[in-house]
């Protein structure tokens, strides 16, 4: 079994997914190629901080920061989220595989009896009235009751 390390394509990504700013970053560059400005208007935190975060998912490798004279357009880096995808499918296909187990084993148990055909009939399904029901004793209240002899 291997031992990912943080140079790994999965744990890069995961990484910088891990930080909700980031994961929006990448829901808004979705959209389409735009600017750090552009991208730097919509949030209350400064430019650099912005840039920073764009900095974490260019080394992932989920996007890609261009030059265009002036202009540093901002995208989506095509197929950067295929490692993750494919990881994350293995992963669902195993569990699948799984609950269809268990599934199977459940349908061969013999069914249970129902809890209300289990229970005895004897036992009231509803609580006695109070009157119907002794009043608590204590050792207390009955040495009281009891006359002490005299010696």
């Amino acid at each position: 079994m291997s031992t990912a390390t943080l140079d790994d394509p999965v744990s890069l990504a995961f990484a910088a997914l891990a930080d909700p700013t980031r994961r929006d970053l990448l829901t808004r560059l979705a959209g389409g190629e735009t600017t750090l400005s552009e991208l730097a208007a919509r949030y209350t935190m400064s430019m650099q901080a912005v840039s920073k975060h764009l900095t974490v998912l260019e080394r992932a490798g989920l996007i890609r920061r261009g030059r265009d004279a002036q202009r540093r357009p901002v995208s989506i880096q095509p197929g950067a989220i295929a490692p993750v995808t494919e990881w994350l499918q293995r992963y669902q296909e195993a569990v699948e595989e799984r609950y269809a187990r268990l599934d199977e084993l459940l349908a061969a148990l013999p069914p249970e009896p129902d809890d209300r055909q289990a229970a005895s009939p004897a036992a009231p399904a509803t609580p006695a009235p109070r009157s119907a029901r002794r009043a608590p004793t204590s050792t207390r209240a009955a040495r009281r009751q009891t006359p002490r002899s005299s010696s």
